[in-house]
């Protein structure tokens, strides 16, 4: 064994560790600044500084964890699958309600950047923030956006999302679980879908119905534009 590839286990393990921990903090303290996806990106963020462990030496633990979002994206037909009555019957609102954020999130970014005078990479990462990252990164390639710049926006965009999205969504009185479920999809992706999934198991279905339905959107629209 190579020494690339004890540090490859050693970076996955450390990975798993900072999640694991932080879903028991969660768990504990129940809190926006608590939420795991959070927390554990920190924690890595300082385990790497502690270790000094490069972006570059964790490259491959990276491509292997990211390979399993595969089965795990696949894994969330299970609530869709208990749940296809719920979202049969409440299937108009959820097509029309995930085309409208859809095209409220790319519009609202483009909007946003062009008052603050932001650079035209920042707008092309912006109109794709609210898809999952393999979408984003493709559409990406078309529009000409930095990869990198993509991912960025598309993890903080999911990290608030989850943080954040349900406290909002508890303000503006919104309690229909379709209703919530539909807006974590839609903006907050897959992050903010795992995060859709602990507040009911209807949010979670409908969740990732908008997640999907926002990513078909987001790569036929945005093309067209550019």
């Amino acid at each position: 064994m190579t020494a690339n590839h004890i540090l490859t286990i050693i970076s996955i393990m450390i990975t798993i560790a900072c999640y694991m921990f932080s879903r028991k903090i969660s768990l504990r303290f129940t809190h926006p600044l608590t939420t795991p996806i959070f927390t554990s990106t920190i924690l890595i963020i300082f385990a790497f500084l502690l270790f000094n462990i490069s972006y570059k030496d964790y490259s491959v633990a990276h491509q292997l964890i990211t390979y399993w979002l595969g089965p795990a994206t696949v894994a969330l037909a299970l609530p869709l699958y208990q749940h296809r009555k719920t979202l049969q019957k409440h299937f108009i609102p959820v097509l029309f309600g995930g085309a409208a954020g859809s095209m409220a999130s790319i519009f609202s970014a483009i909007y946003l950047a062009k008052i603050f005078h932001l650079s035209k990479e920042i707008v092309n990462a912006l109109t794709v923030k609210s898809v999952t990252t393999p979408v984003a990164v493709e559409v990406g390639k078309v529009i000409d956006a930095d990869a990198t710049i993509i991912a960025i926006m598309v993890i903080l965009t999911g990290i608030f999302g989850a943080m954040f999205g349900g406290i909002f969504l508890a303000i503006v009185k919104v309690q229909h679980p379709v209703a919530k479920g539909l807006s974590f999809g839609v903006i907050a992706h897959g992050i903010g879908t795992a995060q859709a999934i602990k507040e009911g198991q209807i949010e979670g279905a409908v969740s990732g119905v908008a997640m999907a339905l926002s990513a078909i959107i987001t790569a036929m629209i945005i093309p067209l534009f550019y």
